[in-house]
């Protein structure tokens, strides 16, 4: 049975992300014609969107887990096609604390996308924040595709009035957040899958490299990303 199982995950995964790859490509096709323009694109909007995660006064607790945290995803743009077969998705950047515990090392290339069955109505756009909360939640990153809530635990983060509380009794390898018209949420994203995108890795540092390689090993590094990893730092550096 485990084959079989892996087999039907292996086309669920395919189908997910060609769907998401689709959907991204018919909303911005200019810039899905060129990886190394999406990819630096990507960066930039990534780092737009960690801006907007850092300065909204409700995100108290969103600022405190980050402090703890080992990992960052940012998803800029997370679209919710309208379509009888409904999918979710866009593309994001991973980026990981190094083991010095105080630089960061990234980004490394995903796309993170859903589908869901029956009549949809949608067309939304989101932005999505994970917080990897533990090694465990990083080393799921490593691998070429995960599943949250099934591969990896996942819990929303809580927002606005009683979020310090919950915040301390939150206990997750990967804690999301989400911003949709201007108002901040946790996101329920279990069953999502997050994979690699090789070809926007490949096109960023210029040769083939593993997640491993640019997020552990640190083999590579683009300039390009030195603004995102400095505010990075920033926001994590301890008082």
């Amino acid at each position: 049975m485990k084959p079989i199982k892996l087999f039907i995950r292996q086309i669920s995964v395919i189908t997910v992300l060609t769907a998401v790859i689709l959907l991204e490509a018919v909303a911005s096709p200019a810039v899905a014609s060129n990886d190394l323009t999406q990819a630096r694109q990507l960066v930039e909007n990534a780092r737009m969107t960690f801006e907007n995660f850092l300065s909204a006064p409700e995100t108290d607790s969103f600022r405190e887990l980050l402090k703890k945290a080992k990992g960052v995803f940012i998803s800029p743009q997370v679209i919710k096609g309208a379509f009888i077969l409904g999918v979710s998705g866009g593309s994001g950047v991973m980026l990981a604390k190094s083991k010095d515990n105080v630089s960061w090392n990234g980004p490394a290339f995903y796309t993170i996308g859903e589908l869901s069955y029956g009549l949809q109505i949608g067309g939304e756009s989101s932005e999505v924040v994970l917080l990897a909360m533990t090694d465990r939640g990083v080393t799921a990153f490593l691998s070429n595709n995960l599943k949250l809530g099934a591969d990896i635990g996942l819990a929303a983060g809580p927002v606005g009035a009683g979020a310090a509380a919950a915040t301390a009794n939150l206990s997750a390898d990967i804690i999301s957040f989400s911003r949709s018209k201007g108002a901040f949420g946790g996101v329920a994203f279990n069953g999502a899958v997050v994979a690699v995108r090789d070809a926007l890795n490949l096109a960023y540092y210029g040769r083939k490299v593993s997640p491993t390689d640019i997020l552990v090993r640190k083999n590579v590094s683009n300039p390009k990303a030195a603004r995102l990893l400095e505010e990075i730092r920033k926001a994590t550096r301890k008082q």
